[in-house]
């Protein structure tokens, strides 16, 4: 199965009222984004996972230990994670959730401020590149974990609900090395509730 590009579910400028500016989104999807899909098709082209799906190929290469497996995963991962990105995010982000989130939330983290608190603590302690994620685990219960690089709940058959990208392009435009501001913003501000309602 060949990556593509997938286009932003809305306009390169419709998040920049919410802290997440048209620069940023250029540089981000049109640039980063598209070249996870260029270097990802090129590294399946004749192998075996050439057509597999994104999933396959991810869950059949992490961990691979072979030096070809781990230019797949990365590219494959990194390509899953932001079309996921791209839809947790929304000129309407913010604000209230669904009662059934809410209410999973509270049941799992005791309110959805500490959860809150425990993602951007995650995503702010990750060292170097990666992601935070509000995951539902393999025993249906939620949590929050961070994963290095391109890493992603799928390697451990989690449910990925809410996904937060640390990587520094993904806020230096805007926030500089502030990623604890960028994280409040991303949770304040830019999640689209509905969808990670969606996943649960």
């Amino acid at each position: 199965m060949a990556f593509e590009l997938p286009d932003l579910p809305y306009a390169h400028d419709a998040l920049a009222s919410k802290g997440m500016s048209k620069e940023t989104l250029e540089y981000h999807h049109d640039i980063h984004h598209k070249a996870y899909v260029d270097n990802g098709n090129k590294a399946i082209a004749g192998t075996e996972w050439e057509n597999k799906s994104v999933e396959e190929i991810i869950k059949g290469t992490y961990n691979s230990g072979a030096v070809a497996q781990n230019g797949i995963f990365n590219n494959a991962s990194q390509y899953w994670n932001h079309n996921q990105f791209w839809e947790m995010m929304s000129p309407n982000g913010g604000g209230a959730m669904p009662s059934e989130l809410e209410n999973a939330l509270k049941d799992s983290f005791g309110s959805v401020d500490k959860f809150k608190e425990e993602f951007s603590v995650a995503g702010a302690g990750q060292f170097g590149s990666g992601w935070a994620w509000l995951v539902k685990d393999t025993d249906g219960g939620l949590k929050v974990t961070k994963t290095e690089n391109g890493v992603n709940p799928l390697c451990f058959d989690q449910t990925a609900l809410l996904g937060c990208d640390v990587w520094e392009h993904s806020y230096y435009i805007d926030f500089r090395n502030k990623r604890p501001a960028y994280l409040t913003n991303f949770l304040d501000n830019l999640v689209n509730w509905e969808n990670v309602a969606s996943r649960m």
